[in-house]
């Protein structure tokens, strides 16, 4: 083991945050149970914020990087042994605990998740906190009991978390549209299952309380006006999964959906999930999600190269899911 590895370290600079690549040794780290070699990341939204310096990070230096895969090399656990294949998503990483861009991490041995057999560590980062987060979305409309015969929306449907949701739902028996605001993008989507299309400033603009009744479901990662647009859509019985907020925090909506179609709003957060649920979502992924999709939809980069892709995935010029290697 080196004496020194690289991370991405959020710092304050003149009173803002900054992230730069910087030198650290396990002395910099937490001490935590569970020493992890880390040998993939990934590029989420929230990942863009924080590297742009969006007070993301609420304590500093922070590492940033809200997820991690690797080897298990140290353990003070009896439940995790030195070469123990592992994941961690959210609790609090790159905002409250250091976060998982970086050669190594020590993490709390409640935190992690054995990565299924089906999954490389570099699969399991291609998925990453994105595809986690669409697989908690695709349980929570399956609990629901959305009606598989009708027309399941996926809100920013380009992105990590839809992308994999489109995948997942496909294989479940949903019939998928999906919203994009890149035509482009169409071939791609309909490879991993959308079977219809929909402008998402369709979405954007001021609709009626009430709309026609479209959607039995939907999956949303964008929030604001395009949710209060999607759940005036939806079915009488039917339920919107939101997780995401790309497009606002705010929600100009009335309860009409609710109290005249009988429309669930279900939040479905990744970060402090209980373990059950994580479990549960990982195993939906190694049974139901095909690496073949999976490859298509991954582009590897550099963890030197992450801080320059941050202002990419804030403005929706990604694709699919962006793996950090932490290795170059």
């Amino acid at each position: 083991m080196a004496d020194t590895f690289p991370a991405v370290v959020i710092e304050d600079a003149d009173g803002k945050q900054k992230a730069a690549l910087k030198q650290l040794s396990l002395a910099d780290l937490p001490d935590n149970d569970v020493l992890v070699k880390v040998e993939y990341s990934s590029l989420n939204y929230k990942d863009g914020l924080a590297l742009l310096g969006k007070k993301i990070a609420r304590r500093l230096p922070m590492i940033a990087g809200i997820d991690l895969a690797g080897t298990v090399v140290e353990s003070r656990s009896g439940e995790w042994q030195a070469g123990d294949r592992v994941v961690v998503n959210g609790w609090g990483m790159s905002e409250t605990q250091q976060g998982g861009y970086s050669r190594y991490q020590r993490v709390r041995a409640d935190w992690l998740v054995r990565l299924p057999d089906a999954f490389s560590t570099l699969q399991a980062m291609a998925i990453g906190t994105a595809g986690y987060t669409a697989a908690l979305c695709v349980d929570a409309l399956d609990d629901w009991g959305t009606d598989k015969d009708g027309e399941v929306l996926v809100t920013g449907a380009a992105g990590g978390v839809g992308s994999v949701a489109i995948a997942l739902l496909t294989k479940a028996g949903y019939r998928v549209t999906a919203s994009t605001g890149r035509p482009a993008t169409h071939d791609y989507l309909g490879k991993l299952g959308a079977t219809a299309f929909v402008d998402r400033a369709e979405l954007q603009e001021n609709g009626g309380a009430l709309q026609k009744e479209r959607w039995a479901g939907a999956v949303d990662t964008v929030g604001s006006t395009t949710l209060v647009n999607v759940l005036a859509q939806t079915v009488y019985g039917g339920a919107v999964a939101a997780c995401g907020l790309a497009g606002g925090a705010d929600l100009p909506a009335t309860v009409m959906p609710h109290i005249l179609r009988g429309v669930a709003l279900l939040g479905v957060d990744s970060v402090m999930a209980p373990m059950a649920k994580r479990v549960r979502a990982w195993e939906r992924l190694a049974r139901d999600l095909d690496p073949a999709l999976l490859d298509t939809m991954t582009d590897v980069q550099p963890m030197s190269g992450v801080i320059g892709l941050a202002g990419d995935i804030i403005a929706g010029k990604t694709r699919g899911r962006v793996v950090i290697d932490i290795s170059r």
